[in-house]
Protein backbone atom coordinates (compact mmCIF):
# COMPACT_ATOMS: atom_id res chain seq x y z
CA UNK A 1 0.00 0.00 0.00
CA UNK A 2 1.70 2.56 -1.28
CA UNK A 3 1.88 6.20 0.91
CA UNK A 4 0.73 4.13 3.80
CA UNK A 5 2.57 4.35 7.23
CA UNK A 6 3.09 0.51 8.95
CA UNK A 7 5.18 2.47 12.04
CA UNK A 8 8.09 1.89 13.37
CA UNK A 9 8.84 -1.67 15.30
CA UNK A 10 10.91 -0.58 17.99
CA UNK A 11 12.95 -3.84 20.21
CA UNK A 12 13.99 -2.92 23.11
CA UNK A 13 16.38 -5.03 25.43
CA UNK A 14 16.85 -5.60 28.72
CA UNK A 15 20.52 -7.23 28.81
CA UNK A 16 21.79 -9.79 31.07
CA UNK A 17 24.53 -12.61 30.47
CA UNK A 18 22.24 -15.33 31.47
CA UNK A 19 18.96 -13.98 30.39
CA UNK A 20 18.44 -11.22 28.60
CA UNK A 21 14.87 -9.57 28.37
CA UNK A 22 13.61 -8.56 25.03
CA UNK A 23 10.51 -6.82 23.59
CA UNK A 24 8.75 -5.13 20.58
CA UNK A 25 6.55 -2.35 19.94
CA UNK A 26 5.07 -0.58 16.68
CA UNK A 27 4.67 3.13 17.03
CA UNK A 28 2.54 4.72 14.37
CA UNK A 29 2.15 8.20 15.37
CA UNK A 30 1.42 8.66 19.14
CA UNK A 31 -0.21 5.06 19.41
CA UNK A 32 1.62 2.65 20.30
CA UNK A 33 1.20 -1.32 20.20
CA UNK A 34 2.56 -4.15 21.60
CA UNK A 35 3.68 -6.67 19.38
CA UNK A 36 5.71 -9.38 21.77
CA UNK A 37 7.82 -9.89 24.83
CA UNK A 38 10.33 -12.32 26.29
CA UNK A 39 13.34 -13.39 26.96
CA UNK A 40 16.41 -15.08 25.96
CA UNK A 41 17.67 -17.84 28.06
CA UNK A 42 21.98 -18.73 27.85
CA UNK A 43 23.11 -21.65 29.35
CA UNK A 44 24.41 -21.14 33.05
CA UNK A 45 26.04 -24.72 32.94
CA UNK A 46 28.50 -23.54 29.84
CA UNK A 47 31.55 -21.78 30.93
CA UNK A 48 31.37 -17.81 30.67
CA UNK A 49 33.86 -17.80 27.41
CA UNK A 50 31.42 -19.90 25.93
CA UNK A 51 28.33 -17.70 26.65
CA UNK A 52 29.40 -14.86 24.21
CA UNK A 53 28.76 -16.59 21.24
CA UNK A 54 25.37 -17.49 22.01
CA UNK A 55 24.39 -14.43 23.11
CA UNK A 56 25.36 -12.83 19.50
CA UNK A 57 23.72 -15.67 17.74
CA UNK A 58 20.58 -15.53 19.72
CA UNK A 59 20.53 -11.58 18.95
CA UNK A 60 21.27 -11.94 15.32
CA UNK A 61 18.20 -14.21 15.10
CA UNK A 62 15.78 -11.87 17.18
CA UNK A 63 16.56 -9.24 14.21
CA UNK A 64 16.11 -11.30 11.74
CA UNK A 65 13.03 -12.48 12.77
CA UNK A 66 11.01 -9.42 13.79
CA UNK A 67 13.16 -7.18 11.81
CA UNK A 68 13.20 -4.02 13.71
CA UNK A 69 13.62 -0.51 12.90
CA UNK A 70 15.43 0.88 15.56
CA UNK A 71 16.79 -1.05 18.90
CA UNK A 72 16.69 0.32 22.26
CA UNK A 73 18.78 -1.04 24.84
CA UNK A 74 19.34 -0.44 28.87
CA UNK A 75 22.94 1.27 29.19
CA UNK A 76 25.40 -0.43 32.06
CA UNK A 77 24.05 -0.27 35.54
CA UNK A 78 26.21 -0.30 38.80
CA UNK A 79 26.89 -3.59 40.62
CA UNK A 80 28.27 -4.06 43.95
CA UNK A 81 30.13 -7.03 42.40
CA UNK A 82 33.24 -6.24 39.88
CA UNK A 83 33.14 -9.57 38.51
CA UNK A 84 28.98 -9.52 37.74
CA UNK A 85 29.82 -5.94 35.80
CA UNK A 86 32.23 -7.21 33.92
CA UNK A 87 30.42 -10.24 32.42
CA UNK A 88 27.21 -7.96 31.98
CA UNK A 89 29.66 -5.75 29.99
CA UNK A 90 31.23 -8.27 27.87
CA UNK A 91 27.40 -9.93 27.46
CA UNK A 92 25.88 -6.22 26.11
CA UNK A 93 29.26 -5.52 23.90
CA UNK A 94 28.30 -9.30 22.41
CA UNK A 95 24.79 -7.57 21.64
CA UNK A 96 25.65 -4.48 20.46
CA UNK A 97 28.01 -6.28 18.19
CA UNK A 98 24.91 -8.32 16.59
CA UNK A 99 22.78 -5.01 16.40
CA UNK A 100 25.56 -3.57 14.50
CA UNK A 101 26.17 -6.33 11.61
CA UNK A 102 22.33 -4.34 10.79
CA UNK A 103 21.26 -1.45 13.02
CA UNK A 104 24.32 0.67 12.76
CA UNK A 105 23.16 4.46 13.80
CA UNK A 106 19.91 3.07 14.82
CA UNK A 107 20.72 1.37 18.29
CA UNK A 108 19.98 3.99 20.95
CA UNK A 109 21.00 3.55 24.67
CA UNK A 110 18.71 4.45 28.13
CA UNK A 111 19.65 4.63 31.69
CA UNK A 112 17.29 2.76 34.13
CA UNK A 113 16.63 5.94 35.67
CA UNK A 114 15.64 7.96 32.27
CA UNK A 115 13.83 4.51 31.60
CA UNK A 116 11.39 4.32 35.26
CA UNK A 117 11.01 8.26 35.11
CA UNK A 118 9.76 8.30 31.22
CA UNK A 119 7.06 5.04 31.57
CA UNK A 120 5.90 6.01 35.17
CA UNK A 121 7.02 9.51 35.92
CA UNK A 122 9.16 8.11 39.21
CA UNK A 123 13.45 7.45 38.29
CA UNK A 124 13.39 5.19 41.51
CA UNK A 125 9.99 3.18 40.67
CA UNK A 126 10.12 -0.60 41.22
CA UNK A 127 9.41 -3.21 39.13
CA UNK A 128 5.93 -3.87 40.17
CA UNK A 129 4.94 -0.21 39.42
CA UNK A 130 6.62 0.03 36.12
CA UNK A 131 4.33 -3.59 35.12
CA UNK A 132 1.26 -1.69 36.85
CA UNK A 133 2.08 1.52 33.85
CA UNK A 134 3.03 -1.15 30.97
CA UNK A 135 -0.68 -3.12 31.89
CA UNK A 136 -2.06 0.50 31.54
CA UNK A 137 -0.61 1.39 28.15
CA UNK A 138 -1.17 -2.14 26.73
CA UNK A 139 -3.73 -4.15 28.75
CA UNK A 140 -2.94 -6.62 31.63
CA UNK A 141 -0.24 -9.05 30.84
CA UNK A 142 1.80 -11.35 32.87
CA UNK A 143 5.26 -11.24 32.11
CA UNK A 144 6.88 -14.32 32.87
CA UNK A 145 10.44 -12.34 34.44
CA UNK A 146 10.94 -8.92 35.45
CA UNK A 147 13.44 -8.96 32.30
CA UNK A 148 10.61 -9.06 30.24
CA UNK A 149 8.84 -6.16 31.45
CA UNK A 150 12.05 -4.41 32.21
CA UNK A 151 12.55 -4.63 28.22
CA UNK A 152 9.04 -3.48 26.81
CA UNK A 153 9.75 -0.19 29.57
CA UNK A 154 13.05 0.05 27.71
CA UNK A 155 11.19 0.24 24.23
CA UNK A 156 8.49 2.13 25.46
CA UNK A 157 11.00 4.81 26.85
CA UNK A 158 12.65 4.79 23.18
CA UNK A 159 9.11 5.33 21.31
CA UNK A 160 7.87 8.06 23.52
CA UNK A 161 11.31 10.31 23.48
CA UNK A 162 13.58 8.27 20.98
CA UNK A 163 16.09 9.84 18.94
CA UNK A 164 19.48 10.98 20.41
CA UNK A 165 21.82 7.87 20.93
CA UNK A 166 23.81 7.71 23.97
CA UNK A 167 23.23 11.48 24.51
CA UNK A 168 20.23 11.67 26.67
CA UNK A 169 20.59 12.63 30.41
CA UNK A 170 18.27 12.97 33.14
CA UNK A 171 17.47 16.47 33.94
CA UNK A 172 17.20 17.46 37.61
CA UNK A 173 13.75 17.20 39.72
CA UNK A 174 14.40 21.24 39.72
CA UNK A 175 15.02 22.07 36.74
CA UNK A 176 12.30 19.88 34.57
CA UNK A 177 9.91 21.72 37.06
CA UNK A 178 11.39 25.04 35.97
CA UNK A 179 11.34 23.97 32.34
CA UNK A 180 7.88 23.24 32.61
CA UNK A 181 7.10 26.28 34.19
CA UNK A 182 8.76 28.34 31.27
CA UNK A 183 6.78 25.98 28.89
CA UNK A 184 3.61 26.60 30.79
CA UNK A 185 4.28 30.46 30.24
CA UNK A 186 5.03 30.45 26.66
CA UNK A 187 1.71 28.92 26.23
CA UNK A 188 -0.49 31.52 27.31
Amino acid sequence: MEGYDFGMIILGIDPGSIKTGYALVRKEGKKLNYIESGFLNFNKDVTFLERPGMIYDSCRHLVEEYDPDEIAIESLIYVKSPTSLMKLAQARGAMVAAFNKTHVGKIFEYSPNLIKSTVTGDGHASKESIQKFLNMIFGQRSYKTHDESDALAIAVCHALIGGSPVKIAVRSKKRRLRDLGSRRGMEK
